[in-house]
């Protein structure tokens, strides 16, 4: 089968090769017919050594198809249900899952580090323990969301990470207030999530923050109040909220320079949250005077800071009522065999989101 394979950490292009197999499918697992995945930045991430990940590997974790095979042991699936995948599956037992953290689990990353696809030159790993960027991936049944006939492979793709990460961003972690001000540092597909995410709570004011015009542009139709560049964002703060600070910044780029802008952004006692993923070795500075008397609560927010199966329902519903628009997204498509070209989009970021579509 076809698949998209890295080879090496650091390299900048992905190769399409027609000798890769799925391998793993056995006991409660499921074997899963992709027919559409989203390019997200965590994908450039591992690529290029941000994010932890072994090589050679197939990138790609948002993505969404049919099941062809069902293992032993899964009473919940049947062959041919449409399903999206989910790269953070819960497995219901351990502490986080106890609490109704379930979106903490680490049962999910423990699969990153075994191989589920194989050529005849070795074995290849699957991002984040999936792998979307490919005709066919086995993974957990946990992994292996179903989904309503109605909703289409792109969307549902969206929903299993860059929607329920932003809404989520807005809705669980920082549970935005009515009437309050909002900036969003970072407008891909994240960010403009996080922003319909805050619009949808009341805020009244939603500046967004993003270096590319034409994401700027995208960003007014999808509830942002204004939108700036980043060095347009100091005079933001002091025309919009008086020089105090907004309410709530979220962080969607994962860049320490970032987060102590977002910091410097947030008004005393409001609320920074840290969406985008960073490097272990990106550390923010922030000194034990400021964190004392500025009270600014900072909450990281991982996969949307809920339970993921509920923000998929959440998400599902709020898509069929109009009050989310998800199909504008999607503002380019390829075939998996310009790949390539997808990659040039988001790192250009004239791409709010690519779908692959296979």
């Amino acid at each position: 089968m076809r698949a998209a394979v890295l080879h090496e950490i650091g390299q900048d292009k992905l190769e399409v090769l027609d000798d890769v197999e799925a391998v793993g499918f056995g006991p409660g697992k499921v074997k899963i017919r992709v027919r559409a995945t989203g390019l997200c930045h965590s994908d450039v991430s591992a690529m290029n050594g941000v994010l932890p990940q072994p090589a050679p590997f197939i990138p790609g974790h948002e993505g969404a198809g049919e099941i062809i095979e069902v293992g032993d042991g899964v009473g919940n699936l049947t062959v041919g249900q449409r399903v999206l995948v989910c790269w953070l599956p819960a497995c219901g037992a351990c502490p986080a899952c106890k609490r109704g953290q379930t979106q903490l689990c680490l049962a999910g990353f423990m699969n990153a580090g075994t191989p589920n696809f194989k050529r005849p030159g070795g074995d290849v790993f699957g991002f984040a323990g999936t792998g979307t960027f490919t005709e066919e991936v086995v993974v957990d049944a946990g992994c292996a969301v179903p989904i309503p006939d109605d909703v289409p492979f792109d969307i549902a793709a969206l929903i299993g990470c860059g929607v329920t990460t932003g809404l989520g961003a807005a809705i669980n972690t920082a549970d935005v207030k009515a009437g309050s001000s909002v900036a969003v540092i970072g407008c891909g597909g994240v960010g403009i999530s996080a922003i319909q995410g805050a619009r949808l709570k009341g805020a009244a004011q939603i500046v967004a923050v993003d270096p590319v015009a034409s994401r700027r542009e995208a960003a007014l139709t999808f509830g942002a109040t204004e939108a700036v560049s980043p060095d347009e964002l100091a005079d933001a703060k002091q025309r919009v909220t008086a020089g105090e600070g907004f309410d709530y910044v979220f962080e969607v780029v994962g860049k320490s320079v970032t987060a102590r802008t977002a910091y410097e952004t947030t008004r005393r006692g409001g609320t920074l949250v840290v969406v985008g993923a960073g490097a272990m070795d990106d550390n923010l500075q922030l000194n034990m005077f400021e964190l004392f008397f500025d009270e600014k609560r900072i909450l990281p927010s991982m996969y949307g800071g809920g339970d993921v199966l509920q923000s998929y329902e959440r998400a599902i519903a709020l898509w069929r009522a109009g009050r989310i628009d998800l199909e504008s997204l999607i503002t380019h498509r390829v075939p998996l065999a310009e790949i390539n070209e997808a990659l040039d989009q988001m790192r250009t970021g004239s791409a709010l989101r690519t779908c692959i579509e296979l």
